[in-house]
């Protein structure tokens, strides 16, 4: 990329404060902006499409490979109410019937997103690719969003932060959730770690895609297969899809 040093010291100087908030950013990924012809728009809309009949009991690799490639400690046992979970593990009984489900939980990437409406900093944001994600440079830890999200899919960050990842920067005092790995995304790398982790298991339950390309894998499934949303009675649209449940 090529930028004079005219421009180089004036992005600096508007986010050195953003960089000394959160310490686990580099300055560089700062300024390695995309170029305008790589920009976000709503020519796409990034989502997951899960099959609770191949999400298997006990396994926990989609979100063993999310910690680690965001840098997130495992909750502790006796921390799990307070440790950051952006993606944990539910089984759900089907009470007329016994059967129970195994399904991943994590932010479902709304349409219309509860978290972003009651934010009053706007800090909880909507990309127009479809990514719900939070700036922790102007999130003030009122937890608004936590109490909106119907699937308590948000975290609040209540320790001083170590070992970050340059994947994504965390603080204390902040709300975090899933980004759909947004970093991966914005370098060119059209997957997330928890399929790529369920993938390599052999299950397969995770897809991840884009629900508007015609060609996608995702796409044709969505048109050929049954699918449901989680809480579909609020009409939020969700950009992750469960099959078999």
């Amino acid at each position: 990329m090529s930028m004079n040093r005219r421009q180089f010291i004036g992005l600096g100087a508007a986010t050195v404060s953003a960089a000394a908030v959160a310490p686990g950013i580099k300055l560089i990924k700062l300024v390695q902006a995309k170029k305008p012809e790589d920009a976000v728009t709503n020519a796409q809309r990034w989502g997951l499409l899960i099959d609770t009949a191949k999400c298997q009991s006990g396994c926990s690799v989609c979100v063993d490979a999310c910690f680690e490639e965001n840098g997130i400690p495992k909750p502790r046992k006796e921390h799990l109410s307070t440790d950051a979970q952006w993606i944990r593990k539910l089984q759900v009984k089907d009470n007329a019937t016994g059967y129970v489900h195994n399904l991943p939980m994590l932010c479902q990437h709304c349409e219309k997103p509860p978290c972003v409406d009651v934010c009053p900093t706007g800090a909880s944001f909507r990309r127009e690719d479809g990514i719900v994600l939070v700036d922790k440079h102007i999130c003030i830890g009122c937890r608004y969003c936590m109490m909106a999200c119907p699937y308590k899919a948000r975290s609040f960050v209540h320790e001083p932060v170590k070992d970050q990842s340059v994947n994504e920067p965390r603080g204390k005092g902040t709300v975090e959730s899933c980004t759909l790995c947004n970093h991966r995304i914005d370098a060119n790398n059209f997957s997330t770690a928890c399929a790529d982790a369920c993938l390599k298991e052999g299950h397969q339950a995770i897809l991840f895609g884009d629900l508007k390309d015609k060609n996608s894998e995702i796409y044709k499934r969505l048109r050929k297969e049954p699918s449901r949303q989680i809480r579909s009675e609020l009409n939020l649209n969700t950009g992750v899809r469960y099959q078999n449940i």
